[in-house]
């Protein structure tokens, strides 16, 4: 019996629906379109075609996997971001439209060290599949990038991510934990550390307790350890005019402002992401010292 591209996506619907997936319907095209390798265009134009009993299996089996909670692009095994298209791997975070606010709010920044140096050095601290420093270095000819990592792993499909949109030429990699990975000084840091607390974990969804990497996640008691490293050893790496920006949890900002303002850092910028939750803060060196 064969089977049309329109139907298949129907029928993975049903089952998303009832194993109680959000966006059923929606999960049930992106998937289909991915594993078959076809576009939204050519899904409206084929819908009533038949396709082979193994693209079927493949499709069901894809399928299968979301049933069991594996994020949708995960099975695929890439994602769009910032109009990247970046492979995952399990030793990286999946990035997520959340955290292209962390790039909106650096890239003005990135702009005008461009226009009045002819540059800007830009470190991301805990890289893992790049797609921050990448998404900043799309839209800046001019900037160079660092991805630090702890996980070689992780800094591997950084550059393969590097090298698959064009960038590898002004991107590079480097093993260490946070600051220990820098050398020089650099005109933006950035970073999106892990800052969910730890007994938090166990609650989160399935899609991200079961499949994103808990060295990713894991923030510590209050989910700040990541934080109180960065903040107490950045000021060496960052230039005399230089910025920080990094991503927080929605109910963290207040102590991550406060623990850089004791480490001689003032907030110049707050940003919401797409919920309008608190999201990102940017830094500079205190005026006032």
């Amino acid at each position: 019996m064969t089977t049309t591209i329109g139907a298949l996506v129907g029928e993975l619907g049903n089952r998303f629906r009832a194993a109680g997936l959000p966006q059923p319907q929606l999960e049930a095209r992106t998937l289909v379109l991915g594993v078959l390798d076809v576009g939204l265009s050519e899904l409206l134009m084929r819908s009533d075609c038949d396709i082979s009993d193994e693209d079927v299996a493949r499709v069901r089996a894809a399928g299968d996997r979301r049933c069991r909670r594996e994020p949708v692009h995960r099975i695929l095994g890439r994602r769009s971001f910032y109009d990247l298209d970046l492979v995952l791997s399990p030793e990286t975070l999946e990035p997520r439209p959340d955290t292209e606010t962390l790039v909106d709010a650096a890239l003005p920044i990135v702009h005008e060290v461009t226009a009045r140096k002819g540059y800007c050095r830009i470190a991301d601290l805990g890289t893992g599949s790049g797609a921050i420093c990448l998404a900043l270095l799309s839209k800046a000819d001019e900037a160079t990038g660092l991805g630090t990592d702890i996980c070689e792993e992780a800094l591997e499909t950084a550059k393969r991510n590097a090298e698959r949109n064009g960038l590898a030429s002004r991107f590079s990699v480097r093993r260490g934990r946070w600051i220990d990975a820098l050398d020089g000084s650099y005109d933006l840091i950035v970073s999106n550390p892990p800052y969910i607390p730890t007994a938090e974990i166990a609650i989160l969804a399935p899609e991200v307790r079961d499949f994103d990497p808990h060295a990713a996640l894991d923030g510590g008691d209050d989910g700040l350890d990541s934080f109180r490293t960065i903040s107490a050893g950045v000021g060496r790496h960052l230039a005399p005019d230089g910025h920080i920006a990094v991503e927080t949890g929605f109910d963290q900002q207040d102590a991550v402002v406060a623990l850089f303002r004791r480490n001689g850092f003032d907030c110049i910028k707050r940003a919401t992401d797409l919920g309008g939750n608190d999201r990102v803060a940017v830094f500079a060196h205190a005026t006032n010292r």
